[in-house]
């Protein structure tokens, strides 16, 4: 794959800690940029839950469930009261 260049400007806080962690890793900090571009291609192309979780009323529906659970509100029932 032909390479291209890319020229960042990051906070030097972050570009020490994006050097240790390629060191670390014992990589190079384009490998680093490189792996972390990919993930987000491959999330966004490869993820169908995108469509689900970007409609309003199952995201009502999933944090009402979500907080319903916290409370302590949830009923929980076991595999066979729920499949028989």
């Amino acid at each position: 794959m032909q390479k291209a260049r890319i020229n960042l400007s990051l906070d030097a806080d972050l570009m020490d800690f994006v050097k240790g962690y390629a060191e670390s890793q014992r990589t190079t900090v384009s490998e680093v940029f490189t792996q972390f571009a990919l993930k987000l291609k491959r999330l966004k192309e490869n993820d169908p839950t995108e469509i689900i979780l970007g409609d309003p009323d199952f995201t009502d529906s999933l944090l009402s469930t979500m907080s319903r659970i916290k409370t302590g509100a949830v009923k929980w029932h076991s595999y066979d009261e729920v499949f028989k």
